[in-house]
């Protein structure tokens, strides 16, 4: 993706973007950068995140990499710290970072299950507060700030052997409307995006073999849709006017029927 170094319509903002080494959030990084914000890379792979912001500013865009895992609540918390102190603090927040591990529930997987609500749930949540103070100020000093979670249409449908990916993103979904009663009338703007599937790395994190079976053939009975379709839609949303707030969006293929 290029990046174009003009007076986008998000010049002037920090945004800060969980896993973006890679996927979504690697592709959500270029997209804002794209529309002139200072993008913020957080997640574990150094060398990818240096990589990335080195594209972004070889293209005209800004971008800070800050390594850190987001399941570590000090690691969050000294990111919130550098961000607020080199760039003024963010105003808007992608939460992107996730893992998807399905398998049937008779497996007892204990391990793939805490490694789920670890990153999907308490980190999300966790990253959430930390920077959520710097998006309260910046609404009030701009009229607008902006949090989007990336969800799942497994928030709303049944998949089997997905029990608990599936519920954890029901909780990214639940907690982005209630946050959005809460931070609304303070100017801060909370969206979740819930895509159908998506060609990311998460599907080769897979290791039940049904659910590995049932991807290939989706794969093969669809065009899955791309990070970057995630990308445009959050670059969308982050560009409507203060007014104008996409509550929850569901993105699917075209070819998904559920």
């Amino acid at each position: 993706m290029s990046v174009q170094n003009t007076a986008g319509p998000l010049q002037g903002r920090v945004a800060v973007v969980t896993g973006a080494s890679s996927g979504i959030g690697e592709a959500t990084a270029e997209k804002l950068a794209g529309l002139g914000a200072h993008v913020v890379l957080l997640a574990r792979r150094a060398e990818r995140l240096e990589e990335l912001a080195a594209r972004i500013a070889k293209d005209g865009g800004r971008a800070l990499a800050l390594t850190a895992d987001v399941t570590d609540r000090a690691a969050v918390r000294a990111a919130a710290r550098q961000v607020a102190a080199e760039l003024g603090g963010a105003d808007l927040l992608c939460n992107n970072a996730g893992v998807m591990l399905p398998a049937p529930m008779e497996e007892l997987a204990a391990g793939q299950w805490q490694q789920q609500i670890d990153l999907n749930v308490t980190a999300l949540t966790h990253v959430t507060g930390a920077f959520l103070p710097q998006l309260v100020a910046a609404a009030a000093e701009r009229g607008v700030a902006d949090l989007v979670n990336t969800s799942s249409i497994a928030a709303q449908n049944i998949f089997p052997a997905f029990a608990v990916y599936s519920a954890t993103k029901a909780y990214v979904t639940h907690f982005s409307r209630h946050l959005r009663t809460e931070l609304g009338p303070k100017n801060v703007r909370v969206a979740a995006i819930e895509p159908g599937i998506v060609g990311t790395e998460l599907q080769s994190h897979v290791t039940d073999e049904g659910a590995r079976e049932w991807l290939a053939g989706s794969k093969e009975a669809m065009e899955w849709l791309t990070p970057q379709d995630v990308a445009d839609t959050v670059g969308f949303l982050a560009a409507l006017p203060p007014r104008a707030n996409l509550q929850q969006v569901t993105l699917m293929p075209t070819g998904q029927p559920t």
